[in-house]
């Protein structure tokens, strides 16, 4: 195509066409439009291009090819749920992927001799790929790929009624993470049927506090989310959006873990009843793709003072027991207990070995001196003393490099 029709070509999007409020493909088409502009108009257009494009890196193809993968239009949504694409819908597809293959080979060599300049403008790269089958490819297994914000994104949270990536994500491996096989296990072995589309329940991780239950639950989304996982953090006082949030993810082909973080409750608590419906799975509140996992530090969810057993409830043992039996309505309970000393400086050794610090009786000593002046062991504070001693090497080296 000439590069005046690929603008004319580029404002005839229909499925892609909010890819057009894309700071990089705007300003390309801005400058594709300026053929009859001056040389001024031109280089200065080119450059605000190549500007926005330098922001998200400088390669245009990989650019255009990952903004079109993870574009939430139409199209994909009848896709991923199996919906009726007619002949007209998919020659319409077919030729946006053409248009689009073919500004994502636009080379700046090419761009700027449109410009007519002989000073210096700024150039960019491309890749020589299969543009159309490329997208395909990627979204041919769209249950475990996703599409417009889930694709390049696996953690997200709840934030202003809507559903956000979470920028710095939680990159942490299962095999970080020291100790508590059984326990980890069973969460793994839950997620696995979860995706497999066998029966899997929602999921309680309780015990002490810093022995890794959140890690837990994060580490298992970043095993599986190349098989479709996500997971998405809530607060509890967010559990009231969850019958919009449910309504949003309801066609959506991924699985994903809804996370609620600490969870406790105090008695008389509007959030109880609304964890209580979603857990029993009223008709309003459950999809199939979803599961909830919660971590607390307590067994029994909700705070309970003395003087809550002494009300004037005629049914007081019936009212107690409903406070306390919201746990037992998570099909799988795990108890995350603090750890002995033994694996307590099993931990402290093996988070050493990957910062490259010796670990000998004298870092074992120490190490169990940290846990008993912050109260207790636990993985938490074996990460916190490792980190601390970082810390003094590190600053150790400065000050022998500084003298």
């Amino acid at each position: 195509m000439e590069l005046y029709e690929l603008s004319v070509a580029l404002k005839s999007l229909v499925f892609f066409r909010p890819m057009m409020h894309d700071a990089v493909l705007c300003e390309l088409e801005k400058f594709l439009d300026l053929h009859t502009n001056s040389i001024a108009e031109r280089a200065e257009q080119y450059s605000r291009f190549v500007s926005a494009l330098y922001e998200q890196g400088d390669n245009l193809t990989d650019y255009v090819l990952t903004r079109a993968v993870c574009d939430d239009n139409r199209y994909v949504r009848l896709l991923s749920s199996g919906g009726i694409i007619s002949e007209n819908m998919r020659s319409c597809m077919e030729n946006e992927l053409f248009v689009l293959s073919a500004v994502s080979s636009l080379n700046s060599e090419r761009l700027i001799d449109s410009v007519g300049y002989n000073g210096y403008l700024p150039t960019y790269n491309i890749s020589d790929i299969d543009f159309i089958a490329e997208y395909k490819r990627r979204i041919a297994d769209v249950k475990k790929n996703g599409y417009g914000i889930y694709a390049k994104n696996t953690m997200f949270r709840y934030a202003d009624g809507e559903i956000v990536p979470v920028m710095s994500a939680d990159k942490t491996d299962i095999c970080d993470l020291i100790g508590y096989e059984n326990e980890k296990q069973l969460v793994i072995n839950n997620t696995r049927a979860f995706l497999d589309g066998l029966p899997a329940a929602d999921v309680l991780l309780c015990g002490d506090a810093g022995t890794g239950k959140s890690s837990t639950v994060k580490a298992v989304v970043n095993m599986f989310a190349p098989q479709g996982l996500r997971i998405l953090e809530l607060r509890k006082d967010q559990l009231h959006d969850m019958p919009v949030i449910l309504e949003r993810l309801h066609d959506n082909p991924l699985k994903f873990i809804l996370f609620i973080d600490d969870l406790s409750f105090v008695t008389n608590d509007d959030d109880f009843n609304r964890l209580k419906a979603i857990l029993e799975g009223s008709v309003s509140a459950r999809n199939d793709n979803i599961l909830v996992y919660a971590t607390s530090n307590r067994r029994h969810l909700v705070k309970e003072k003395f003087s809550d057993r002494d009300g004037d409830d005629i049914h007081r043992s019936d009212s107690m027991q409903e406070l306390l039996s919201l746990s037992e309505r998570f099909g799988l309970t795990v108890l995350f207990s603090k750890p002995d000393k033994k694996l307590y400086l099993e931990i402290v050794r093996s988070l050493c070995e990957k910062n490259n610090i010796p670990y000998t009786e004298k870092t074992a000593v120490e190490a169990e001196a940290f846990a008993l002046r912050k109260g207790n062991r636990s993985a938490r504070a074996a990460e916190q003393f490792t980190d601390s001693l970082l810390t003094n090497i590190n600053l150790k080296e400065r000050d022998e490099n500084d003298a």
